[in-house]
């Protein structure tokens, strides 16, 4: 078989997904729900290029993700360019180009879809969607509670309880006593098992691991716990990796068995602007994954039933019936009502059976009667229920 003749594979590319119409629904779900709640906060979003300069990772991303995980190539101008792997260089390029004509404190977010080449595995794809949040030009723990405060009422709004997951926080300034090699041995200290994690912190300290919550991280714990968040404890191994991170961090846990895992995080990040030359900004944020935010939502039965587009699907009996299904579609739409065409030959039963494996829940048969008396049978297809009227009449029984 000749290379032009060798058919193609209709597998996506490794590591991404192909979004049919019901993975498409879920999505949106998830994407409405981020939106609600950080509307609700009074958060605006923005959106941006998904190539940058490849320098704008370098000095300020994990080492890891870097090196090993990004898709960088050099263009045809002969510029270096990254698929941005993460949104935050992104959000303070953007602050610290538009600094003075912006009123602080901004808050703003984004659904931004990202790429990360690893290895593809629960939860983890080499093409995501993230939702970003952030706080700019507030320094005080007010940011930190308001952004975590954020990311619990996200989770309460997909139907969690507190006890399906749990707040684990921590902060950066505790690590700056301890060896630069300490941060990465932490961050994967959840993967490793407490045998593992002592021998390799032996080659690092004599001492033991322990650190003592400050007296910030206590007064963030205190007022998320005043704010009535309960699932809120100090965790002196969340470092988070990046090496942008200042202050506050803290990791969203998944507390089932099945899904015992860090399902997101974030922290405050003073210091990034500075890399544009630009002055300190103080900023707070977080990001969170459509991947593994789906995962989460199946693991504890939280995935929402979806409704089909179509409310009803009309039925021609034939095709010399065409013209006055087509119109009644279009009177229906005007009356805000989703309607679907069948278009074919098909006998009226298997119309019906391709309206049931759609779940369009009803349909309107359209003949000879239809045509004279512009009154029509609405039938409802789990009931069997039927209900007979002109189209102002039907589009109310709809609405209802």
């Amino acid at each position: 078989m000749t290379e032009k003749s060798k058919k193609v594979s209709t597998e996506p590319y490794k590591g991404v997904r192909d979004f049919y119409p019901k993975d498409m629904a879920v999505q949106n779900y998830i994407f409405d729900v981020w939106r609600k709640v950080l509307e609700r906060y009074g958060y605006e979003e923005y959106n941006a290029s998904i190539l940058e300069p490849a320098e704008l990772y370098r000095s300020k991303t994990s080492e890891e993700i870097v090196n090993e995980q990004t898709y960088t190539f050099t263009d045809r101008g002969g510029r270096e360019v990254t698929l941005r792997p993460e949104m935050t260089p992104t959000v303070a390029r953007m602050v610290a180009g538009c600094r003075r004509e912006l009123p602080t404190p901004l808050r703003w977010f984004s659904i931004p879809n990202c790429f990360r080449y690893e290895r593809p595995q629960r939860g983890r794809t080499r093409e995501f969607w993230q939702l970003n949040a952030d706080i700019f030009g507030v320094s005080g723990i007010e940011a930190d509670t308001e952004i975590i405060s954020l990311a619990h009422d996200i989770m309460t709004a997909f139907g969690a309880k507190d006890s399906d997951f749990q707040i684990q926080v921590n902060n950066r300034k505790l690590l700056d006593t301890l060896p630069s090699s300490a941060i990465p041995l932490l961050d994967k200290k959840g993967k490793m098992s407490a045998e593992e994690f002592a021998t390799e912190w032996k080659k690092i300290s004599d001492t033991p691991f322990a650190l003592e919550a400050d007296t910030e991280t206590i007064a963030v714990i205190e007022t998320l716990k005043k704010r009535a968040i309960s699932n809120v404890i100090f965790n002196p191994s969340v470092v988070r990796g990046f090496a942008y991170y200042s202050g506050i961090v803290f990791e969203i846990f998944d507390t089932h068995a099945d899904n015992n895992r860090s399902i997101f995080g974030g922290g405050r990040y003073d210091n990034l602007l500075e890399m544009f030359g630009d002055e300190k900004v103080p900023a707070v944020g977080f990001g969170m994954g459509d991947v593994i935010m789906r995962d989460f939502l199946d693991t504890h039965g939280l995935l929402p039933k979806i409704a089909p587009s179509a409310t009803v699907m009309l039925c021609p009996i034939s095709s010399e019936y065409a013209d006055t299904t087509e119109l009644l579609a279009k009177e229906l739409r005007n009356n805000g009502i989703n309607v679907a065409m069948y278009y074919g030959d098909k006998k009226i039963g298997d119309q019906i059976k391709v309206a049931d494996k759609k779940h369009i829940p009803y349909i309107v048969c359209i003949g000879e009667e239809e045509q004279k008396t512009s009154r029509y049978t609405l039938k409802e297809l789990v009931r069997g229920e039927e209900t007979t009227g002109t189209v102002a009449e039907l589009s109310k029984k709809l609405s209802a």
